[in-house]
């Protein structure tokens, strides 16, 4: 089996009905699911200096790393996710 990454991009402010759909997809993928990460109060760091990254459509807000055998089988999970914008998968590789 392979790990791919599961970047959750998008923010909106929960309501009780967005964290039961999050909540019932966290249970459809917990047989594959190595890991699940909230990421908030982002800073990016470039050459001129850094800034505070604000919570929006386009913010990277969380990953779930999960065990599947193909990025075919890893987008059909990411697939059934309710997420905001969208959900970016890569494979990930061991150094």
């Amino acid at each position: 089996m392979k790990r791919f990454m599961l970047m959750h991009v998008g923010f909106q402010k929960p309501t009780p009905e967005i964290m039961a759909a999050w909540g019932k997809w966290f249970e459809h993928v917990a047989p594959q699911t190595i890991e699940n990460i909230g990421l908030r109060n982002g800073r990016e760091v470039s050459k001129g200096g850094s800034i505070d990254l604000a919570m929006g459509l386009e913010s990277i807000t969380g990953c779930t790393i999960v065990s599947a055998e193909s990025i075919e089988d890893a987008q059909r999970l990411a697939a059934s996710n309710p997420f905001v914008s969208s959900i970016r998968i890569y494979e990930m590789m061991s150094f």
